[in-house]
Formats: structure tokens, sequence, C-alpha cells
């Protein structure tokens, strides 16, 4: 039986430590390919690396092959991130991620519609517990994997309370994508939530705020509790240092306290941003709407064209994909036809984005402020023009 002194002993210990320090401080990199070009990125980190195609293609080879890191990249490491690269293969410190021929490098993904508070203002209308399996979930993922997903969106309802999320962060983690979570902040402070994120560092934390005071909060959620839970949420994003990101929620119930939420976030230093505008629900329901702050109503930009369905995606609980969160008309079972069923988004795209209805034809529509597809549901929900349309302004504030 060995026996070791204490001051052995506590070297022992120290030289642990001191191992672990490094490691955590050390995160696996991840070279990907995106869009039309390459990049190195670092999870927890919003630097990246863009490099040439020839030096992708020497890094596919040198993990493929047990070699040892190039020295440029060791030197562009340093620099980026001012850390030193272990020693050892390269494939021990970067993840290579495989090209893919579906073009697609973005996807957000609703993990399950349930969610622990009940906001009148919410684009989902019934928050339904359903989705997959573990299998499927994983099955997913794959999908989003192989289909060049570089960045994932994470949401919900609420994320945190499906019991499979931990799990599916995790794989995700595991096979190179950069992860985002939408959040309410209610279990940010659990345990296990914390050590999931330490282990496997988040891209971006974005959390929805519905007031400034306790009153508010629990009014507006519809759940007593709901402000102790989310600022021991935030509390706890912050001592971790999480990259936690604020969406204050404007209605009609909480744009008095608008200035408040705002002044919360400078003091807690962190980054945040008003949402204002709420759109009907993914039903073409109104009930959202009546949250609507006309005051507070946001004049939109003219709508330009996006990415949806051509480089992006949008997943729902039961693997459904459309090519976003508003335009989910003919969706794609990837369970059933897998990942060749994405070769059909583009052409789902070009034809939602064509102006039909009451849209077709309209001399505005050059400058029309919203998609088609939004454009649609305001229309289904009998919005007022104001929301959504320029024939809903005063004259003088039309686009021509």
């Amino acid at each position: 039986m060995s026996y070791t002194e204490p001051e052995e002993a506590d070297e022992a210990t120290r030289r642990r430590t001191a191992a672990a320090e490094r490691a955590s401080r050390w995160r696996r990199l991840i070279a990907s390919p995106f869009l039309d070009g390459h990049l190195v990125v670092r999870p927890g980190s919003t630097r990246a690396l863009r490099i040439p195609a020839h030096h992708f293609a020497e890094l596919a080879a040198a993990a493929a092959s047990h070699q040892p890191t190039p020295s440029w990249l060791r030197a562009a490491v340093r620099q980026r991130w001012g850390l030193d690269m272990p020693t050892g293969p390269v494939g021990e410190s970067v993840l290579v991620r495989a090209p893919s021929d579906y073009g697609f490098s973005r996807a957000s993904w609703e993990i399950n519609l349930g969610c622990n508070f009940d906001c009148p203002h919410c684009y989902l209308a019934a928050k339904q517990f359903a989705g997959l399996t573990w299998e499927q979930k994983v099955k997913l993922l794959d999908i989003m994997r192989d289909a060049g997903v570089l960045w994932l969106q994470i949401t919900g309802g609420e994320p945190t309370i499906d019991r499979d999320f931990p799990g599916a962060y995790r794989y995700a983690h595991s096979q190179g994508m950069m992860l985002t979570v939408s959040t309410n902040a209610s279990r940010l402070w659990n345990r296990d939530i914390l050590a999931l994120f330490r282990d496997c560092p988040p891209y971006r934390i974005v959390v929805s705020m519905y007031g400034a005071t306790e009153e508010t909060f629990d009014h507006f959620t519809r759940r007593r509790g709901a402000w102790k839970s989310f600022k021991r949420g935030i509390d706890s994003g912050r001592a971790a240092r999480l990259p936690l990101r604020l969406n204050m929620i404007v209605t009609n119930e909480t744009a008095h306290e608008a200035d408040q939420m705002a002044a919360l976030a400078e003091k807690w230093d962190i980054p945040h941003h008003a949402y204002t505008n709420m759109t009907p629900t993914i039903y073409g329901g109104p009930e959202s709407l009546l949250a609507q702050s006309t005051e507070h109503l946001r004049e939109r930009k003219p709508f330009t064209g996006c990415n949806a369905g051509v480089t992006f995606f949008h997943a729902d609980p039961h693997g459904r994909v459309s090519i976003c969160k508003v335009g989910r008309d003919d969706q794609i079972d990837l369970m059933s036809e897998g990942i060749e069923g994405l070769r059909r988004l583009p052409g789902i795209s070009d034809k939602l984005m064509l102006r039909t209805g009451g849209c077709e034809g309209c001399a505005l529509s050059g400058t029309c402020r919203v998609c088609r597809p939004l454009a649609k549901q305001y229309q289904e929900a009998k919005a007022p023009l104001i929301n959504y349309c320029q024939h809903g302004l005063p004259k003088e504030k039309v686009s021509v």
C-alpha cells in the first residue's frame, strides 16, 4: 500500500489544480466551413479566425493523420485569443468539421414549447409540453451537423426545463456547434445548469426581461415568484461570467418600467435590447397583439431579403423544419425524410416570399417593411395596418 507524505500530497494537489486551471482555460477550437469561407472559432468567445481554403484543407489532413498543429495556427491563436495551444496532434485541440454540400450554416431549434411562465405576448400561444424522444433529438442534431450548421440557437418555450436539455446541449457542443440559448433565466441558478455552461461554454445566453419590479414581473408572467427566480438566475449568471444579453420586453403592461429595465441592465453591465413590436401567434392568432404598447411600436426598416431557407432553417419540437420561426408553412418532417428533405427548403422559401393575397400588386411592395410570411400572419390575425403595413402610416412616413 503506497503512502504519501502530507507535503507531497499538497504538492500533488497543487499540480493537479494547476493542470485543471490550464485545462479549463483551454477550450477545444472548432474549424469549420462557413458560408463561402472557413472559420476557426472558440466556444465561449465571440472572436473568430477566418482562414483560407488551403489552410482548412491542411488542418483536415493533419487531424486525419494525427499530425502536430501547424505553426501558422499556433501563431494565429496566440494573437487572437492570447493562448498557447497544447502540444500534441492537432486533433486533440481542434475539432475539424467536415464540409457539407447542403449550404446551411445557422439554425434555431425549439426543443420544447412548454414554459414555466405564461406571458400574454408570447407568439407560441398554447405552450404545450411535447416533443421528440432522446434518440430523435440526437438524430435531429446529427442532421444539423451534417447540414453544416455551425451556430445553433436552442429556444422554447423555456429550454432549460426540458428534461433532455442538458444532454442535447452537451451533445450539440461535442459535435462542434456554437450555441446560443434563449431563456427566461429562471433556472440559470441551478447547479447542474451552471456546471453545464462551465464545461461547455455558450456563445451567448439571451434572457427575456418582463419588468423591473417584482410586482410587474410576476403579474406579467402570471407566476408568483417569477421575479425572484429571474433575479437569482441573473445574479448566478453574472457571477459565473456567462455571456448574457437582455431582451427587455416592452408591452402595454411593462412599458412604464422600460427606463428602469434599461437602468438595471446598465447597472448589471449586461448588453440589452428593447423588444417592442409584438407579432401574431404562430397559428395566426391575434391574442398576443393585445399586449402591444402602441406608444412603443417601432418603425421597421424596409425589408430587403434574408437567408431564411437558404443558409438558415428552424426546427420545431417535433423535428419539423421550416424556413424560419415565422414562415412555418410547408414544413419538412426530418424524422421521416432525413437530411435530404432540406434540399427542398430553398424552393419553399422562394414560394413563401412571393407577394400574394392582399399584398399582390401593391405599389409599395418594393419598400415593404416586413417579409411576406410575417405580413400573412398579421393579415390572418386581422391586425391594425399600422402594426405591419405602410398603408397604415401617415403619408409623410411612407417610403417611396
